[in-house]
């Protein structure tokens, strides 16, 4: 049956989506040195900052299986109390001891979210409109990341770190309030119904399944496309570790605060200016694009001598990593049989998270081991590689957007 693009039940998920993505993003900015006001030392506090993505990293294979297993409400649903059981923690953190253990808690929230929303909206839309609906998934994603850091700082710089953490809350409590009206309640699909079976173009054909279901830790066939976004996310997100530091260590007259608000009011304008072209055109076009754009933002980065050369390399790494983090996405899915796309959308988020970690990470040793004007240069080897993963993926890869 035909969908509505914007039925209710989509805007209602699309909702409930800025608010799984503002909740964390708040407390991001924040929580290291909320730490270091309660007597933690700074590697408590490294350690702290990267404690919810490495949590969600080693909890998406769970989220995946248990998305196609049991209906997305519910698993969102569970996501969400574990958030706001993270938040209160933060409200209430004594040491950071109990802080630690709230960081735990979210990062197994943010994991059974950020699958099962994603699921939860590709199952709602036809299969020709998944590229342009996720790229307004996305849109909603990079909403609650732009949005949501500059209400907890000002929050913070007015009322302090609790205020703040109280704001994450409501976003938490919003996400169980908001699903309760979706109707669609994105029950399991069943790929062999007894009597009528149903067979959907391009499936994989039904294999009999005579024992119980195995739990699988990544779809195969998506594992190229988490291998890019992980390659396009290294850069970005060593850039946003470092360039504050980059900036300082080099004396560079640049407004570093104006990078990313920059970055993402483009990505927002160009995921809804190019949503169509989302399910029209092949991967490899807007592979070879991102690839073009993030390499010109890294050299961009690396030559920085002004606030224009900057704003210039926000930009183009909105059309890098923005767009290509919406066509991975998509483009996973689409991979996967509709019945697989929570565990398709935990394999994208392993590479996604494996990106943020290792980012902060690869930037570090850059900063620490080498001259500073290596920094960008060094980073350039990401999109070379990004294009051998491609390559060798494989026909299937290459074709898919082609049959349509």
């Amino acid at each position: 049956m035909k969908r509505n693009m914007y039925s209710k039940d989509i805007i209602l998920v699309l909702t409930a989506t800025f608010f799984y993505m503002s909740s964390p993003m708040l407390v991001t900015p924040l929580i290291t040195g909320f730490t270091e006001s309660i007597g933690a030392s700074a590697a408590v506090m490294g350690f702290v900052g990267g404690l919810m993505n490495l949590c969600s990293l080693l909890c998406r294979p769970l989220a995946g299986n248990l998305a196609d297993r049991l209906s997305k409400y519910r698993v969102s649903l569970i996501g969400a109390i574990f958030m706001s059981l993270a938040c209160i923690g933060y409200i209430l953190a004594p040491n950071e001891a109990v802080v630690v253990a709230a960081r735990i808690i979210n990062g197994v929230g943010f994991a059974c979210c950020s699958v099962c929303m994603a699921t939860w909206m590709s199952n709602m839309l036809p299969k020709e409109k998944i590229g342009s609906g996720m790229g307004v998934y996305g849109t909603m994603n990079a909403l609650g990341m732009a949005v949501a850091p500059a209400i907890g700082v000002s929050v913070y710089q007015r009322f302090g770190y609790r205020a703040a953490f109280c704001i994450a809350l409501f976003f938490s409590i919003a996400i169980i309030i908001v699903i309760q009206f979706v109707k669609d309640k994105g029950d399991p699909v069943q790929t062999e119904n007894p009597g009528n079976r149903e067979l959907v173009k391009n499936a994989e054909p039904v294999k009999e399944n005579t024992g119980k279901p195995q739990l699988q830790l990544v779809d195969v066939k998506v594992l190229p496309i988490a291998f890019i976004i992980m390659l396009f996310a290294i850069p970005y997100c060593a850039t946003q570790s470092f360039l504050v530091t980059y900036a300082e260590v080099q004396n560079l007259p640049v407004t570093v605060s104006m990078f990313f608000p920059t970055y993402a009011i483009v990505l927002i304008v160009l995921r809804l200016t190019l949503r169509n072209l989302f399910d029209k055109l092949p991967f490899r076009v807007f592979l070879l694009s991102s690839c073009i754009c993030e390499l010109l933002a890294i050299l961009l980065l690396a030559g920085m001598r002004n606030n224009i050369m900057m704003m210039l390399a926000s930009v183009f790494l909105a059309g890098g990593y923005g767009i290509m983090s919406s066509v991975c996405q998509s483009t996973a899915m689409l991979l996967a049989g509709k019945e697989k796309r929570g565990l398709a959308n935990s394999t994208y988020y392993i590479g996604l998270d494996l990106g943020m970690t290792l980012g902060p990470m690869i930037g570090g040793a850059l900063y620490g081991g080498l001259d500073i004007r290596l920094f960008y240069p060094v980073l350039l080897v990401t999109m070379p590689l990004a294009g051998v993963v491609y390559l060798t993926a494989g026909k299937r890869l290459r074709r898919l957007k082609n049959d349509r």
